[in-house]
């Protein structure tokens, strides 16, 4: 490739920023132009930068990164976007894509691949890796009853569901993502409903269950 895929890390750890960056410093066709460690440092280097690619965790403080993915795309089109994250349940997979992820990739997968993916992506081709592969369709033709509580909500309920499943109360919810106190108390009420949920207990089971937070 005569231009180089201009190329925007983002991680919440600085050591495997570094790892990413050793990975891929030797591959001709990628410059690395900026990192970030937060969803709404992404969100502003990628205004700033214009990348080609951003690789992205989804665990990130603040806004997650399904968040940052969707106001990315939000932003630009053109932006491809790469998951690149510990999170090897099709749910998130599924609400990546949903949100403008056109690439998903575990850090279980040959981080030699990571590349590839990049690659792949740059040229507007969907790339996840063939284990997730494999489980999206087993869980697809097997476990989507199991799975469509989740699956009913909606982007933004989703969001609020897994801040809420990992301790975070209405307020603190209401900062992160800069909306009212009301509307997150509107959203909570809605997932509630969903899921038939009574308190955020409840709820915190429900994503211990679905492997989205650990007990």
């Amino acid at each position: 490739m005569n231009k180089k895929i201009k190329v925007i890390l983002v991680d919440d750890h600085a050591v495997v920023r570094a790892g990413y960056k050793i990975l891929l410093k030797n591959i001709d066709y990628i410059n690395v132009i900026a990192e970030a460690n937060t969803g709404e440092e992404a969100i502003i280097l990628s205004k700033k930068f214009q990348p080609d690619v951003v690789v992205m965790d989804i665990s990130l403080p603040g806004i997650n990164g399904i968040e940052a993915i969707r106001r990315i795309i939000f932003a630009n089109h053109a932006i491809k976007i790469l998951v690149f994250t510990m999170h090897e349940e099709v749910v998130f997979v599924e609400r990546a894509l949903q949100a403008g992820a056109i690439g998903y990739m575990t850090k279980s997968t040959d981080p030699k691949l990571l590349s590839k993916a990049i690659k792949s992506i740059s040229q507007g081709k969907k790339y996840i890796d063939d284990d997730l592969k494999k489980k999206m369709t087993y869980e697809h033709e097997h476990l989507r009853e199991d799975n469509s509580l989740l699956s009913d909500l909606s982007a933004r309920e989703f969001q609020i569901f897994c801040l809420l499943a990992e301790g975070n109360n209405t307020n603190d919810i209401s900062r992160v993502l800069n909306i009212s106190y009301k509307t997150v108390a509107n959203y909570s009420y809605q997932i509630k409903n969903k899921l038939h949920a009574s308190t955020v207990a409840d709820i915190a089971r429900i994503a211990i269950r679905h492997n989205i937070i650990k007990a």
